[in-house]
């Protein structure tokens, strides 16, 4: 276990460097910057040394000596704040362009997962790894360039300036600094662990405060709030039992070195004082190298307290790194093929797909669907409908069989072009945070008549007209102030604006009541004339006209024909097309 806490922000810290090795130039700056803020204030010493000597005994002053070395310090002094500042300032520069490359890495890496990791794994903890962890990584790095390159410059220089003065001294500070370093090594090798499990469980934090925001509305309806305040508080009393560990450890670092400090503080002023007696030092050399004992030291109990700090960005910067070290989703092939002109013949043969490799779902799935063609697919819960949908997108690969589009298999196709050739409507709206003209033109971009046309189609036309801007409204991601039938008609218009050559509709008038989903299917089926359509549907008498009806059950195709075809051979359709009107009719 303690070479697993040794070497577990080891390759972090390589990472690290590689953003760091950007900034080279700028990295020179601000240790020169550091090196030349040190050595100026490490003169100071030696000029209130030389001070001191200027009094020689009472009644006997050199005032003109000294009011020279005054003047001297207090433009070392202004020196010294300059030079800091401009260290700041770059410091500043390079830890937020390295926060940058690495929010934007991780953004691009949330671009380009495959859909299984988006799936499986809470959105609130995702969202923690790319903004909260990454500020406190931010937090630690810019803590880290303000003072460690100060503090190692610091500790050099006043070695040097203490071997000048007087080598046998400086060689017990030497010889008592070894105390500091084992200090600070013992505690750091014991934080990271910590600090890499308090950034866990906040991600947890934030991923249930996500998730009970979208669902304020059940819990309240489901009167969940007393169990979801206990998950809540089980998880915060978990995070300050971790914090308090983490911020323990890290909180005696700095009584323990400023003890050592102390230590060395003491024994170089017994040495000096022998020293002086002897006549080997001044007393105001000797104040110079006490100065400089006290600040060869603090250099060390101010790292000891950034390595700390340190320890907790490197766990934040662990756990965005694990992020965007997730496999990317396939690849497009190197000779991929665009999709162009597509007629909207589809070829599935032999498919086989589970997302748990141990519980089967699609099993030697094949179908034929001529250009032009409207599919339903039906069937109970988890037979696989939407799985269907998933497979034909490519949003999930086939585990075996081909799925082809006039004649190119998809995973021979770049996913842009594949993806370009299907229009989707999904039961579950999705808008951005934007105006009602941006949500409709995602597709493409178009003219305000193109727009209007688009969503007079849909049937949106006339609630947009009475929103307070039209369709400059801006409205938030959840579609604020608008209804979930208005959320899906914007999706509708969407797909009427960008007239695809295929459309997927997956329950797409699920939200929308009975007058205006007839209006809707109006307008699907004048938009579907000659173009392949797959509808998912549970209310299946809006499939009626479909070409072909695909009955699934258990991930297989157990049916296949038109409305009439199956409702007269008594199989599984007719048995769910004739329970949704036997429930209508008890009603």
């Amino acid at each position: 276990m303690k070479n697993t806490k040794q070497t577990a922000s080891l390759p972090t810290v390589k990472r690290l460097l590689r953003y760091l090795a950007k900034h080279s130039f700028s990295i020179a700056f601000s240790i020169l910057f550091a090196a030349l803020s040190v050595v100026v204030s490490l003169y100071i010493p030696i000029l209130v040394g030389r001070a001191i000597d200027c009094i020689i005994e009472a009644g006997n002053v050199d005032f003109e000596g000294m009011a020279d070395i005054l003047i001297t310090i207090a433009i070392c002094t202004a020196v010294i704040a300059l030079l800091q500042w401009l260290m700041n300032t770059v410091n500043n520069k390079i830890t937020y362009e390295v926060i940058r490359d690495v929010r934007r890495d991780a953004f691009a890496k949330l671009t380009s997962l495959p859909l299984s990791y988006i799936d499986t794994h809470p959105h609130g903890e995702t969202v923690s790894r790319v903004i909260s962890d990454v500020d406190q990584f931010a937090d630690g790095l810019l803590l880290g360039f303000s003072q460690l390159f100060t503090g190692v410059v610091t500790i050099v220089c006043t070695l040097v300036f203490m071997l000048a003065i007087h080598p046998l001294i400086t060689l017990v500070v030497v010889l008592l600094t070894p105390l500091s370093f084992f200090v600070a090594s013992f505690i750091a090798k014991r934080t990271y662990a910590m600090f890499r499990l308090q950034s866990e469980t906040r991600g947890e934090q934030t991923a249930l405060i996500n998730e009970s925001i979208r669902g304020m509305a059940v819990i309240r309806a489901f009167s969940r709030e007393d169990e979801t305040l206990a998950q809540f508080d089980e998880i915060n009393e978990r995070l300050e039992k971790c914090s308090l560990r983490a911020i323990f450890f890290s909180s005696i670092t700095n009584p323990s070195t400023r003890f050592v400090n102390n230590v060395v503080y003491a024994a170089v002023g017994v040495t000096g004082a022998l020293a002086a007696l002897n006549g080997s030092i001044t007393v105001g050399a000797l104040s110079s190298f006490l100065s400089y004992a006290n600040q060869y030291t603090k250099p060390f109990n101010e790292i000891s307290g950034v390595i700390t700090e340190l320890q907790n960005a490197l766990a934040c910067a662990g756990r965005i790194f694990d992020l965007i070290d997730q496999p990317s989703e396939t690849p497009d092939l190197p000779d991929a093929h665009i999709l162009d002109g597509v007629r909207g013949s589809v070829s599935i043969k032999n498919v086989d797909f589970s997302y748990n490799k141990e519980k089967e779902l699609i099993k030697n799935l094949s179908l034929e669907v001529a250009p032009g063609q409207r599919v339903a697919i039906v069937g109970p819960t988890g037979c696989g409908k939407t799985t269907f949908i998933n497979l034909l997108m490519r949003f999930y690969d086939t585990d075996a069989g081909t799925i082809s589009v006039d004649g190119h298999e998809i995973k021979s196709v770049t996913r842009d072009s594949l993806h370009g050739t299907y229009g989707m409507v999904l039961q579950d709206t999705w808008l951005k945070r934007g105006t009602v003209r941006d949500n409709i033109t995602m597709g493409r971009e178009a003219t305000d008549e193109e727009v209007i046309a688009a969503a007079g189609a849909a049937h949106a036309h006339s609630f947009i007209k009475r929103l307070p801007d039209g369709y400059n409204t801006v409205i938030s991601d959840e579609g604020g102030g608008l209804s979930a039938g208005q959320r899906q008609l914007l999706c509708i218009a969407r797909v009427m604006l960008a007239i695809p050559p295929m459309l997927i509709l997956d329950e797409a008038t699920s939200s929308i009541d009975t007058r205006t989903e007839a209006k809707i299917q109006e307008a699907f089926t004048r938009l579907m004339t000659g173009r392949t359509s797959f509808i998912v549907a549970h209310r299946l008498s809006t499939i009626r006209e479909a070409d072909m009806i695909l009955v699934m059950k258990e991930g297989k195709i157990v049916e296949t024909g038109n409305h009439e075809t199956l409702l007269n051979s008594g199989g599984l359709y007719a048995s769910l097309y004739n329970s949704q009107f036997d429930s209508l009719s008890e009603e």
